[in-house]
């Protein structure tokens, strides 16, 4: 079986919630099944690192304001499916930063998250981010920053940070962003689903 065109939002411990921004999801896969024609689920699945279903679903969402854990056994599931060809998109809803930053050490060891080049194909795949990642919430007023973790040349984690892309997914009246905001959102969110489908998943 091919892979499931739905969007897995990560399920981790630690206290953060990981539920949050609950329209923004149902949203961009809508935006994925008009914009691509690909027939996208309606809704998003829950996953865990440990779900047996994990690699049926090559994009992996996380987002949240706290705290974020993993368990050293969640760790390693967790690499497993990133080496084999998963790919994990963190969202920082702002408060989430600290944490994430510390489990991707503890993910990846050896390797560390860094600024994610302009040209690179997450931001052409579709839609033109020339300038790259785009900004759509305030936070501390500084730049939107694109970062990922590499292996092997592969992009297997990207880290959307002082943007917020979840809270433009949402629908509009949630956090009264304009249109414009919005659609450079799910235009963002349309690529990173794009460009984990386009990458092969092997467990």
């Amino acid at each position: 079986m091919g892979p499931r065109l739905a969007i897995a939002r990560l399920h981790y411990g630690g206290g953060g919630d990981w539920y949050a921004n609950p329209s923004s999801l149902p949203n961009l896969l809508k935006a994925i099944r008009e914009r691509t024609g690909l027939p996208a689920a309606e809704r998003e699945v829950t996953v865990t690192p440990l779900s047996p279903d994990l690699y049926d679903y090559p994009y992996l969402y996380m987002t949240g304001h706290g705290n974020v854990h993993f368990t050293d056994e969640e760790l390693e599931a967790l690499r497993r499916y990133l080496v084999a060809g998963g790919f994990l998109h963190g969202d920082d809803n702002y408060g989430m930063d600290e944490s994430f930053r510390r489990e991707m050490r503890r993910l990846f060891p050896d390797k560390a998250l860094v600024p994610i080049p302009a040209d690179h194909p997450v931001y052409h795949i579709l839609y033109d981010f020339a300038g790259g990642l785009p900004k759509v919430h305030e936070h501390d007023g500084l730049p939107a920053q694109g970062l990922g973790i590499f292996h092997e040349g592969r992009l297997v984690v990207f880290y959307s940070y002082q943007s917020d892309l979840g809270d433009g997914w949402e629908d509009p009246e949630v956090h009264g962003d304009p249109p414009e905001i919005r659609e450079a959102a799910l235009r963002m969110g349309v690529n990173l689903f794009l460009f984990a489908l386009s990458q092969p998943l092997h467990p």
